[in-house]
């Protein structure tokens, strides 16, 4: 069942039953037969639709924001960013869809060849809720300017994000038989890998989630892009101005109620700024962070995307105490109704203790000391994810020789957590397999073909 609660209110909206065994097999049949002619479309045609599809977003992002507060509590100023952020997207793939598409002529030894850049086939896309939007639209547009068609499968607490996405792209020109939105549950999706209908699978969830796709896939020659959880590394080395510094870094955490997979969850500060970042850090955050209504725009601080969700964190902080770190903030769920946790701090988390290890999937700030550029490298390195990171200084160039070491498949200087239409995105490590967004994401599911002249 896809349920929608309210993590505001706590108040069950609305319940969409899964999709029946006989319901999947009619919608992989529909993109299966889909894919003939719409691989047979010319790339600029696909590409004006996939156009369309942006100008149709951005007319309905209201709509959308308060469907993904409704949904998942995003504060609606964040949602309506998010919808900014999916235009870029389908603008990108569309304006630049023929550069990407286009043949790469190749010398070779005793002659010439090219390669063709070609579809697959039909996908499965199995999305998550804490960017409803963003991150159905990086797998999607890229695939459809491609010429693959999508079967999408989205998160069990966004029906409505889902039926919207899909209306967008219907009429923005896309085929009711290129995209379908499906409300499977998780134990349908090992046999709609297995179909032989189905070329390719992208996931972006959790690690378990990941290893169970990546498992299924493997077991069917599935190619697969996983983008899962991460634990990014912000690295703080000096500044300037340690309260701007200690305001963006923590705005950076706590964006999405700290529900990103490429968020800074744990701040590496350097000894001689390190006391005064931790304690300006723990006046700011509970001024600025206040729990309230997502749907207000004045509202900094919203819920998390549901009940269960909240208790998870509030356990994993309870843990960490437990074993010895030190609570400098925050930490306990919010009185009433609604899915509210107080934003956190933590300091003195050391390797024996499971937060050091784990990603914390909400508005918790973890801060750990070190001595110098090379300790600091080394916490950062020293965890089984490799997403994101940043590097924050005031020296170009030590900045850049430190983001070189880093094991991360993405690292910012003085900025944390960011995405952008052109630039890859994905990671390393436990942090997935494959890129999405800029030239590397329409390759993941394309046959480059080699023809030899």
């Amino acid at each position: 069942m896809y349920t929608l609660t309210n993590p505001a209110t706590g108040d069950l909206v609305e319940e969409v039953p899964n999709a029946t065994d006989e319901e999947i097999q009619a919608a992989i049949e529909r993109v299966h037969t889909g894919y003939a002619s719409w691989r047979q479309r010319s790339v600029a045609e696909r590409a004006k639709i996939v156009s369309r599809a942006a100008e149709l977003f951005a007319e309905r992002a209201d709509e959308l924001a308060e469907t993904m507060t409704l949904e998942m509590g995003k504060r609606v100023n964040e949602g309506r960013g998010e919808i900014g952020v999916v235009v870029d997207i389908f603008d990108y793939y569309a304006d630049n869809a023929a550069d990407l598409l286009a043949d790469e002529p190749m010398s070779v030894k005793g002659g010439e060849a090219v390669i063709v850049k070609q579809p697959i086939g039909a996908l499965l896309g199995v999305m998550p809720w804490n960017f409803p939007c963003y991150q159905v639209a990086r797998f999607v547009a890229p695939n459809l300017v491609l010429g693959n068609t999508i079967v999408l499968k989205h998160a069990s607490i966004c029906p409505r994000s889902a039926a919207a996405i899909e209306k967008v792209l219907h009429d923005a020109g896309v085929p009711d038989d290129v995209y379908v939105n499906l409300f499977a549950s998780s134990r349908q999706i090992p046999s709609i890998i297995a179909d032989d209908r189905i070329a390719g699978v992208s996931l972006t969830g959790s690690e378990n989630a990941g290893i169970a796709v990546a498992a299924e896939a493997g077991k069917h020659l599935k190619r697969t892009v996983l983008e899962l959880g991460g634990s990014d590394p912000l690295l703080v080395l000096d500044t300037d101005d340690i309260d701007e510094t200690v305001k963006a870094t923590a705005t950076s955490r706590m964006r999405n109620c700290g529900q990103s997979c490429n968020a800074p969850k744990r701040m590496i500060v350097l000894a001689d700024i390190y006391d005064d970042y931790v304690d300006r850090l723990v006046k700011h955050v509970p001024d600025q962070f206040v729990p309230g209504d997502p749907g207000d725009p004045k509202v900094k601080f919203g819920p998390l995307s549901s009940v269960s969700a909240a208790d998870e964190v509030a356990g994993q902080v309870a843990k960490a105490v437990e074993q010895g770190a030190t609570l400098r903030t925050g930490g306990k769920r919010v009185d009433g109704p609604g899915a509210f946790l107080e934003p956190t701090v933590l300091t003195d988390v050391t390797p024996e203790m499971d937060a050091y290890r784990e990603e914390i999937f909400g508005p918790v700030i973890v801060v750990y000391r070190a001595a110098d550029d090379d300790e600091a490298v080394a916490i950062a390195n020293d965890s089984p994810f490799g997403l994101g990171a940043s590097v924050w200084g005031t020296d170009p160039e030590r900045n850049r020789r430190v983001a070189e070491r880093i094991e991360a498949g993405m690292v910012y200087l003085n900025s944390a957590g960011g995405s952008q239409a052109d630039l890859p995105f994905g990671g390393i490590k436990r942090s997935g397999i494959g890129r999405e967004l800029g030239p590397a994401g329409i390759e993941e599911f394309m046959n480059k073909k080699a023809i030899r002249l």
